[in-house]
């Protein structure tokens, strides 16, 4: 029983740690595509306690000399994330100390095996079009989120995740 309660104890000061960290800085959660060849950012999001989750469009944030999100392995081999870090700090003017990759393994875990398939459908035939910079439309942002939100979220998925290395934590 004692070491129960010292897990759970560790856990619970993980996650306050991580509540006061969202609340002075975003958090940046990017979904890479583990399959391709050169991993590519697909999808972005900031993640903060007071503001929740914001959007973020790879192909149009950019660092000064154009580089995209999108293409950070590519583009900065040797330093990816930092290489996200300063994109997001040009595009967005905020800087996040905190990015939380997660590939495909991962989410089709959470969200279920249908997931990428689902954020697919929805961005290509049920209306949702790449139209981030189009107000009042709809985006892939709009598409990851319904596809999230109807297939649901399993929590318990998280921890293991993170374990098999399909979630991955860089402080940069």
């Amino acid at each position: 029983m004692g070491k129960v309660k010292i897990i759970l104890g560790i856990v619970a000061i993980i996650i306050i740690a991580g509540l006061l960290f969202t609340a002075a800085s975003p958090i940046l959660v990017v979904a890479e595509d583990s399959e391709e060849v050169t991993p590519g950012i697909d999808m972005a999001a900031s993640f903060s306690m007071f503001g929740g989750f914001n959007w973020v469009y790879p192909g149009s944030s950019v660092n000064e000399n154009g580089q995209t999100l999108h293409n950070v392995h590519l583009d900065s081999p040797d330093d990816p994330y930092g290489a996200a870090r300063d994109i997001i700090t040009y595009s967005y003017h905020y800087t996040p100390h905190l990015i939380v990759s997660v590939n495909n393994a991962a989410a089709e875990a959470i969200f279920g095996e249908s997931i990428v398939d689902d954020i697919r459908a929805n961005d290509a035939y049920n209306g949702y079009a790449h139209s981030e910079n189009v107000p009042g439309t709809m985006s892939r942002g709009d598409a990851v989120g319904t596809a999230m939100v109807n297939d649901g979220m399993n929590m318990l998925e998280v921890p293991i995740q993170l374990l098999m290395g399909n979630i991955k934590l860089f402080f940069v």
